[in-house]
């Protein structure tokens, strides 16, 4: 109640260039507006598309200075006028792709990207008043946001339908993964795909989303899991969450295609594509049963390459896809997961790969750009 309604001063990891070393700046945070929230960050982790943001991989999204982050929990330190879905004391996820609820997306079953919050990468300021809420500490210069969320600072403003409430019994150090990752992948298995028991599938890519997607489809009771990677380091990590098969593309003549055709006689009915790369994507298609095979794209594909898919290949009775965010509505949707991670229907736990301080972030971005960490727990 002291900081309400006042500017704070806090540190963040303030990125002043593309693939520069993020720098520890006190920055000031103006109080939130109308439909805001003032979130008091705990803990924050990185993913690919903060790393990609961060190298600056398309032109487009470059906006410096900026506070990046997206995964993250936190406490509401205080809200803006109109906020009557949480109060200062909440226990939250910040969450990058919003649910206003009004609009004819959030009002039909099924979709989930927010026709005024959806993810959007070159957001740079809020969107009540188009402007930033982050100002430097010594020259009150503007540092920009990032994808609705700006996680990697003490303290943050979200617009309130950014925000959803966490049951203060659970863990927020394992909530924050259901910010991003874990319910991407989870929810590309169980709301987008829609995994039948018995089914076969395959994942290209086994990074956290990748291995979140295993996790999803062994909770749906799929027969066979393959995982796909170049780094065999992965695969023991990949056995825990049920993948029963591993192919290192690096290991064979074949192709990853024919190798999955031999392994499930004929193709799976599930694969997911969640290595950002064009040839996994269409390594991720052929793989597939011809008569009922389902593609979903997960990766983040920052080249401007366009689908490997010939149309006709489309008649054979294939489809593919894309998900954001799993499927999930976040406000409406999420709070049941949460439920089901606390029942033990998911293990958070085998995600967490490294624990470090917030003045680690460095560290934790060299860890995930090197292939040597699934998530990096940054305690704030």
């Amino acid at each position: 109640m002291e900081t309400q309604g006042k500017v704070i001063t806090c540190r963040a990891a303030v990125a002043w260039g593309a693939g520069e070393a993020l720098v520890m700046e006190d920055v000031k945070v103006d109080p939130p507006q109308r439909l805001e929230v003032r979130l008091r960050i705990l803990f924050t982790s990185i993913c690919h598309t903060d790393l990609s943001a961060w190298k600056g991989e398309n032109e487009a999204q470059q906006a410096y200075p900026r506070i990046l982050g997206h995964e993250a929990a936190g406490i509401v330190e205080s809200v803006g006028e109109g906020v009557e879905d949480m109060k200062a004391g909440d226990h939250v996820l910040p969450i990058f792709t919003g649910e206003c609820g009004d609009c004819r997306v959030c009002k039909r079953d099924g979709a989930n990207l927010c026709e005024r919050f959806r993810v959007d990468p070159m957001k740079k300021v809020m969107v009540g008043d188009g402007k930033t809420r982050f100002f430097t500490s010594k020259d009150n210069k503007p540092i920009y946001h990032f994808l609705n969320t700006s996680t990697f600072s003490e303290y943050t403003v979200v617009d309130s339908a950014c925000v959803v409430k966490v049951d203060p019994r659970f863990p927020l150090e394992k909530m924050s993964l259901l910010s991003c990752g874990v319910s991407t992948g989870v929810g590309a298995a169980w709301n987008v795909a829609d995994i039948q028991p018995g089914s076969t599938v395959a994942i290209f890519g086994l990074g956290a989303v990748g291995l979140a997607v295993a996790e999803g489809a062994r909770a749906k009771g799929a027969s066979k899991i393959i995982g796909i990677d170049v780094n065999p380091d992965k695969f023991p990590l990949g056995r825990k969450v049920g993948i029963s098969e591993f192919i290192n593309p690096k290991e064979s003549d074949k192709t990853v295609h024919e190798r999955v055709m031999e392994i499930t006689e004929g193709g799976v009915e599930y694969s997911f594509e969640c290595a950002g790369r064009i040839e996994a994507l269409r390594e991720a298609f052929l793989s597939t049963n011809s008569g009922v095979g389902v593609t979903v794209l997960l990766g983040v594909h920052a080249s401007p390459q366009l689908l490997p898919i010939h149309p006709m290949e489309l008649f054979q009775g294939r489809s593919i896809t894309a998900s954001v965010f799993g499927g999930f509505k976040p406000k409406t949707q999420l709070p049941l997961l949460f439920t089901q991670c606390l029942q033990g229907q998911l293990n958070l736990d085998l995600f967490i790969s490294h624990q470090l301080p917030f003045s680690d972030i460095n560290e934790a971005m060299q860890l995930l750009h090197q292939g040597k960490a699934l998530r990096c727990l940054l305690r704030l």
